[in-house]
This record gives C-alpha cells, structure tokens and sequence, in this order.
C-alpha cells in the first residue's frame, strides 16, 4: 500500500486532476522516501506515459500496427530483424542502438553459461564523476566539488549509458572496467534530465579491446525474473542482485520531475547501483536501475527504466545530434467517472473520455482545445474514463504513456467532444514549458545585482537551496503555488524574486527583504530576469521602485546604487554584477561590448542602447533517497504519494 498522501497549504489540485504531458506538472504532496542509484537532484511522481512497445489493443488498429505486433514477442519487445527494419522505417531512417542485432551478448555463447555470464558483467563499468554544483542561494558561486561513483554499461556503437543523476554538474567523469585498475577518461555525448539518461564515450582505443556491448530485451511481464549488476555502496567490487518485477506503469521520475514508464521490481537498488544494467532470464538488458523507494511503509520497492524509454532517448539523440527530450501536449485533465459529469457535458452512453481542466497558453494544442472539451481517443485510441488506454492483455495504463512514444514536433490525431459536437483535430507536440522548472539541464543560474538587491529567477533548485529538504514545506505560500500550479502566459516567462538585500548604505531599510517575487520596475510589469534588466537600464528618474508580492515596495535612489554596487561586489567577493547569460545578452546589444564587471552603470547603459542536495563521497557511491512527498510536489499531476526519487 502506498504512504498515504500529506498535503502542504500551496497543494490544490484535486484527486483525479492529471497533466498531460510526460514531462510532469505539479501533483498533491506525500510523505516518504524513494531512493536512487547514483546523484541527486529533485523529486517527482505520479502517472505520465512512456514509450513502450507491444500495447495490446481490443479495438480497430491500422493494418500496420497489427503487422507490428505480430512481430513481437509476449513481452512486449522487438524479437525479430522484420521488426528492428520496420523500426527503422517507423523512426524515419534511423537505426537505434537499441536494434535488435546490433549489440550480440555473446558469439554463440548459450545466454546461461558462465562464458554468457561473464561476457554480460564485463559489459559493466564502474562510472566516477566529479561534481561541482551551483550555489543557487548564491548563484555567483559554486559550491565545493564532490565525487561520487555510480554504474554504467556498454551499448553498440562504443558507447555507454548510464544515469544523467550520476553524473549532474560533472566536471570530470572517468570510467574503470571490471577487474582493470585503468580509469579511462570519458566525454559526455548526451544528458537526458527527465528520463534520467545520460550518453558517453571513450575515445582511448584500449578501454574498447574485447568489450561486447549488451543486446536489449523488450517489457518483461509481471513475476519475470530480473538480475541488476552494478557498483553499489559497500564495497568496491561487481555486486548482482536478483528479484522479479512487481508492476509495470508509469510512473515519477524524481531526477527530472517527468513521469514515464517504469518497471518495479524487488531486487535490492542501493546508492551506487544507479545506471546499471537489469537483465533477464534470457541475458538481454530490460532496463537501466535508477532509484528506489525508502520510507518506513516499505520494503523491496525498486525501479528500472524500461527499454521503451531508453530507445526514445537514443533515438532523439542519433535524429538530431543532441537530446531534445520527451513532448508534451500543455494539457491538463480530469477523470469522469462520474455519470453525472457525463451526462451534465453532453457524453452519449458508451462515449469515454477525459475532461480538459485547463490549456497552456503557450502550447499549440490551446488552438483547438480549451476548457471544458472532453478528448475521446489519441491516435485512434480510446481514452477511460479513468484516463487510461489498453495496454498489454489484461492491463491498463495512463494515456499519457502514448504522448511519451512520440517525438518533440510530432503531429497527433484527437476525438474531443466540444460544445457538445465531436470534431477530429490534429495537434502537434512540443517540449514542456514550466513556469518554475524542476531543473535548468545543468546551466548555471542567472542573477542580477543592483544596489545590493540580488533578483534572479524562481527555479526548484533554488527553493530548495534556500529551504533545504523540506523546502516544499517552509518556502512561501505563493511561491510553491507559482511552482505546482502556475502557467506561463509566453515562453519567456519566469517568476523573478529578490532573493535577498547584501546590506549597505544605499539600501538601508530593506535588509529583510528575501524571495519575494517582483511584479514592477518603475510601473512596468516584469516578465522576466531580462525584462527586469532592460528597465533599469532604460529608466532616466532619480528613483527605482520594485512592487514586490503582498504589496510590498523597494525604492532606490538611482545614483547611490550605481555608486553602491560597485563596492558590494568588491566586499562580497562577486565577479560581475550579472550573470554570463545577461553579460552576453549586454554585449550583444551594445555590438561587443558592455560586459559589466565593474558594476551597473556601464552594464545598465549598455542593457539600455538596445536548482538541496548534496553529493554522496565516492566511498558512498552515487545515490538518491527519495522523499515521495517531495517528488510529488516537483513532479507532475497524478495520483498522490506516487512519487519517487533516484538512488545515486
């Protein structure tokens, strides 16, 4: 039974009410705590779909698609080079690593004989990364690099996959085969944050002599067994674990906050264990280990990434030489199962479908829905009124699990109910756009200083810097609701705050202003850090004024704090005033110059021309604990409690 749910003042959403999108959106809070197997970052749960092959369907279906499922096996996987060409053809020309063929686990080797075994544990490497974190509170600053170890393993094409927990914020990342006493260096090729994902390669010949990459399975059923090799904490050595798989949903990924496919499976997940592979009774890899759940409720409860999740990923990367990552539709819903519901909106009996709550302004869908619509089918499949499709015999699952399938820009089919009329659409899908993002793919935070007021964007790493673990708890009211509910009105909008008052003359009075959200500069309306910088750099008055949240104003004198900054940059130890993304942005418009170490003014006038955690040592390895609680509430809509968190 899962935690039951504990819910904070900012958590509204009601049960029922989902997002549709694989890439989560805000949820009720619980308490708990999941784990991960190699570093850490924040937490989310609840159901939001994934690619996963072989969904059985008990309704009309294009001929291709029933050709495709003849051609595979009860698990759900690709079994067959017709399958892998028709593959290739349905991925528009390019071939996944993921193939079957393309990684052979041994040459003639029975899956279950020793040579077998050990052709699929020297497939395995120990992964060593040096981390160097951001300090949001202090977003000039990094905090003290750390290390931490996690697993990995080789794929075709010489390279390796790990978790993009695992090596978060790296600064070096080396590799160590079983049984070699060589660390060899390798680069980072791609970094999947939702699907906690992550790509690289080594470029010394050596590392690769007689290394055979693994071959990859398809979706494993319930009670199937499951074997996870890795480098877990308690030793230096291979550790392998055994156990079977438990369930197969979608379900939160706490590194990303997205929600995707999952398998859970009882074998023993542990800090260290995170990025290694998961095989079957057959040697082929079924999955990537990558966080658990621990709190005092449970036991046994761990959680690989499936290989429908894993081939979307290398598949985004080989179409278009980075990761873009998994759609979205902007869409959040609401389950019917009430009849009255039903019948109250139109529904004739024998209809199903989930009811339209509300539409990002910003996504392409709001052109064709809006609130109040009831979306029937997705591609031909019929939503439940519990917003679930077919998915193997006998099983169910979010229908989001068929927006994850897709790639950023692709175009879908719709059945609505709107205005009482049916109406077939055509949407297309694009990358998910948080008014307060879970994560920032490991880019620096930005920030801008004036007078001693430092203002920068409202990101969950920074709640989380500032609050600590319980930042979903302590952080203010409106803030947390900004981040669980808000929706950004254009793609450039953030939620910018003065974060905090480094004390000085010119500011006297305002010391115990901190992360208060600016809504004004000068009577302006902000739309983001940006906006914030242009006005103050085009404002001429002898006074700034900043309307702060609960009606709270800050007002400078314009010269004092142009003469102040300076100075408090110099005592605080600050390089610039602002930060590299500003500073360019400043060059740009004043046509190369306009970098402003030295302090606002030059900086201003140039504007003015034109995410708690900290890492796990090595000895740990890498891992994540997870808090359902928190996962939930940086995650995405869905049912409480259903969140989860990597284990480094």
């Amino acid at each position: 039974m899962p935690p039951k749910a504990k819910k904070t003042a900012a958590d509204a959403v009601p049960p029922g009410i989902q997002a549709a999108s694989p890439a989560a959106a805000p949820v009720a809070a619980s308490r708990g705590g999941r784990r991960r197997g190699a570093a850490e970052q924040p937490a989310a749960p609840a159901p939001v779909a994934s690619p996963a092959c072989g969904a059985a369907d008990a309704h009309a279906e294009p001929a291709s698609k029933k050709r495709r499922k003849e051609r595979l096996g009860a698990n759900g996987g690709t079994t067959s080079a017709a399958a892998a060409a028709e593959d290739l053809a349905e991925n528009g020309g390019v071939a996944s690593p993921l193939s079957p063929g393309g990684a052979a686990l041994a040459d003639g080797g029975a899956p279950n004989s020793r040579h077998a075994s050990d052709q699929l544990m020297e497939a395995v490497v120990k992964v060593f990364t040096v981390h160097s974190e951001p300090n949001f509170s202090l977003p000039w600053q990094r905090k003290r690099q750390y290390s931490s170890s996690g697993s990995g393993f080789a794929i075709a094409g010489r390279r390796l996959l790990t978790n993009a927990h695992c090596i978060d914020h790296h600064t070096q990342v080396k590799v160590k085969r079983r049984g070699s006493d060589t660390k060899y260096v390798a680069k980072v090729l791609a970094m999947g944050v939702e699907c906690d994902i992550a790509l690289l390669t080594v470029e010394d010949e050596s590392f690769w002599e007689g290394l055979v990459p693994v071959s990859f399975g398809g979706l494993p059923q319930l009670q199937d067994s499951v074997t996870v090799i890795g480098y877990p904490i308690g030793g230096d050595t291979m550790s392998v674990t055994s156990g079977v798989v438990s369930r197969i949903e979608v379900t939160g990924y706490a590194h990303g906050g997205a929600e995707l496919l999952g398998i859970q499976v009882d074998a023993a997940i542990n800090s260290g264990n995170s990025g290694g592979p998961a095989f079957n009774d057959r040697g082929e890899c079924v999955g990537i280990a990558f966080q658990s759940l621990k709190n005092e409720d449970t036991e046994n409860i761990s959680y690989i990434i499936p290989t429908p999740v894993i081939e979307h990923f290398t598949i985004d990367y080989e179409r278009n030489g980075r990761y873009t990552g998994f759609p979205s539709m902007g869409v959040e819903w609401q389950k019917m199962e009430s009849p009255v519901l039903r019948q109250a909106l139109g529904m004739q009996p024998g209809q199903r479908g989930v009811l339209v709550r509300r539409v990002e302004p910003t996504s392409p869908v709001s052109a064709v829905l809006k609130q109040g619509d009831v979306m029937l089918s997705f591609d031909e499949e019929e939503i439940g009124h519990d917003g679930t499709v077919p998915f193997r015999s006998g099983e169910r699952i979010s229908f989001t699990y068929l927006i994850s399938k897709k790639y950023t820009g692709d175009e879908v089919r719709l059945r609505i109910l709107s205005d009482r009329k049916v109406k077939e659409v055509v949407v297309k899908l694009r990358s998910p756009r948080r008014l307060v993002p879970v994560h920032i793919n490991n880019a620096p935070p930005s920030y801008f200083i004036l007078g001693g007021l430092v203002f920068t964007p409202v990101t969950v790493p920074l709640l989380r810097s500032e609050y600590g673990k319980e930042w979903d708890f302590e952080a203010p009211v409106k803030l947390l609701d900004r981040m669980m509910h808000g929706q950004a009105q254009n793609m450039s909008e953030q939620v910018v705050v003065l974060s905090q008052v480094l004390a000085a003359d010119a500011n006297v009075g305002f010391e115990e202003v901190v992360n208060t959200q600016v809504l004004k500069v000068n009577g302006q309306p902000i739309n983001n850090l940006k906006d914030l910088v242009s006005v103050i750099g085009a404002a001429t008055g002898q006074y700034i004024s900043f309307d702060l949240e609960y009606n709270q104003l800050v007002i400078l004198d314009r010269a004092a704090a142009d003469a102040a900054t300076a100075d408090i940059l110099t005592q605080h130890c600050i390089p610039h005033d602002r930060s590299e993304d500003l500073r360019a942005e400043a060059a740009a418009a004043a046509g190369g110059g306009g970098d402003a170490a030295g302090g606002a003014v030059a900086a201003a006038a140039a504007v003015g021309t034109k995410e708690e955690d900290e890492g796990d040592d090595e000895e740990g390895g890498s891992g994540m604990d997870v808090d359902v609680g928190e996962a939930a509430r940086a995650g995405g809509h869905g049912r409480p409690g259903g969140g989860s968190r990597p284990v480094r």
